[in-house]
């Protein structure tokens, strides 16, 4: 939009150059050729009389003349009598029977030949009759001045090259007013599109000053009542789902020491099942409070991404994971060197929370004695945006249609998780990753012996994380 302002307002200014410029020009063109046609035409008329006088004084005034006008212009003077003969003490002119010397001597008749159709050619000949001042119908001779025009085109060339120049400062001065000038109006829209980036990317506080043109003004009010009121309607969603998760915190932790002080005093098998059972439904009820407390805390999106070492953080967690794995056989381990130098862009808090939710998923559907295995690609060749985590377990993986509806809140598949989640995990991983930059995909796992497990997922299930690598650091 600049850029089409800024042409539009020079190609305005280019016509009214065009309109003023050009007809001065062109008139100035004019009233050069004019007048040194009228000056040469005056100067060829005053020798013609001196000519036409005939004595002999006249005729030496007629040759001075001619020579001081040799020397002071850019033209030369020639003389020829009625009958053919040279008028001394000039020479004999070099054409003496050309058109213009015979309609002179026959007809009496004055020419004036610029040599070219197109402004003028190289010399403006001027042929003058002399009439004798006894019989002024008597044609005596003839005077012709050949003037060299080269002057005049120097003179034409400075006229159009100083309006070209001054018309190329115009236009540049012009395109100069008009990026500032363009910039100013187009301010305002750069400022509501620089919020609706920001409201893209998933900050609700984005608002746009109300500045600019009523239009825009009007415009940016709108916006921003919208964002307010967007705003405020999800922040009371988040709210909700907040205070209402913390609360029911208290009373399920009450309700499961209620059934736990049951299960120790009934002695009758089937009453302690159906507690143990009504125990086991409260846990996951907790569990589920619990995701939605972590959900509603990664929507509302209050911290920054900043870089972080993936090798450490990975670390961490997997020492916070194996004593658990310890218990059931299931290895823990890296595939492959991981470079301790990588650093990749999350959030404080973030990807710790993912790689607790995804190991805690490996964990649960690794059979006894499998491994879960941990696999870093930094960013390279076709990839050079992102980092790449992978999580693979040997578990009974998913179908193609489990993997569609894996990221959905609530859903649980058909797996150990299936029976024991909430159906957040993946959920709330997603929302992180994607918070910070990244993405959440779900792969079939390779098969033990290397080939693939096919869509059926015999092979256990890979979670790609893909996240944005972080600069490296200055200085060494």
């Amino acid at each position: 939009m600049i850029r089409q302002l800024i042409v539009s307002y020079v190609l305005l200014v280019a016509v009214a150059l065009t309109a003023f410029t050009v007809p001065v020009a062109f008139t100035l063109t004019a009233q050069l050729r004019g007048d040194t046609e009228q000056s040469v035409h005056r100067e060829a008329t005053t020798m013609a009389l001196l000519l036409a006088d005939g004595d002999a004084p006249a005729r030496q005034a007629l040759a001075r003349m001619a020579e001081a006008y040799a020397d002071e212009t850019p033209g030369s003077v020639e003389a020829i009598s009625s009958d053919g003969t040279t008028v001394a003490p000039l020479p004999l002119p070099s054409r003496p029977d050309d058109a213009a010397m015979t309609r002179a001597l026959q007809d009496g008749r004055s020419t004036v030949d610029w040599g070219s159709s197109f402004v003028w050619g190289p010399h403006l000949v001027v042929t003058v009759p002399a009439r004798s001042t006894d019989d002024g119908d008597r044609v005596v001779g003839a005077v012709r001045i050949t003037y060299a025009t080269s002057d005049l085109s120097a003179r034409l060339w400075r006229i159009w090259g100083f309006r070209a120049v001054l018309a190329v400062s115009v236009l540049a001065v012009a395109a100069g007013l008009g990026a500032l000038a363009a910039r100013r109006l187009t301010r305002p829209l750069r400022q509501l599109n620089e919020m609706a980036s920001r409201f893209r990317d998933g900050d609700l506080t984005a608002r746009s000053p109300e500045t600019g043109p009523q239009e825009t003004q009007t415009l940016a009010r709108t916006l921003n009542s919208g964002a307010e009121r967007l705003d405020t309607l999800v922040a009371s969603q988040r709210m909700f789902v907040a205070d209402a998760s913390h609360q029911l915190r208290t009373p399920l932790t009450a309700l499961r020491l209620s059934l736990d002080n049951i299960a120790d005093g009934v002695d009758d098998e089937f009453v302690r099942e159906d507690v143990e059972q009504a125990t086991a439904e409260v846990v996951r009820m907790s569990r589920l409070v619990n995701g939605l407390l972590v959900l509603a805390r990664a929507e509302a999106k209050v911290t920054a991404a900043e870089p972080l070492v993936l090798a450490e953080l990975v670390g961490e967690r997997l020492a916070v994971w194996r004593p658990a794995a310890d218990e059931r056989g299931v290895r823990i381990a890296f595939g492959g060197e991981v470079d301790v130098r990588l650093r990749v862009l999350a959030s404080p808090g973030h990807l710790d929370q993912v790689l607790d939710n995804v190991l805690s998923n490996a964990l649960e559907v690794s059979p006894d004695g499998g491994t879960i295995t941990i696999r870093v690609e930094p960013a390279q060749g076709a990839h050079p945006d992102e980092v790449v985590l992978e999580i693979l377990d040997q578990g009974p993986g998913m179908s193609d249609a489990e993997k569609s509806r894996a990221f959905d809140r609530f859903w649980r598949g058909q797996g150990l998780t299936g029976r024991s989640g909430s159906g957040l995990g993946l959920a709330i991983a997603k929302q992180l990753v994607t918070d910070d930059g990244g993405s959440v995909t779900l792969r079939d796992a390779p098969a033990p012996d290397g080939g693939s497990s096919g869509s059926g997922g015999s092979g256990g299930l890979c979670v790609r994380i893909s996240l944005r690598p972080a600069a490296p650091r200055s200085g060494g």
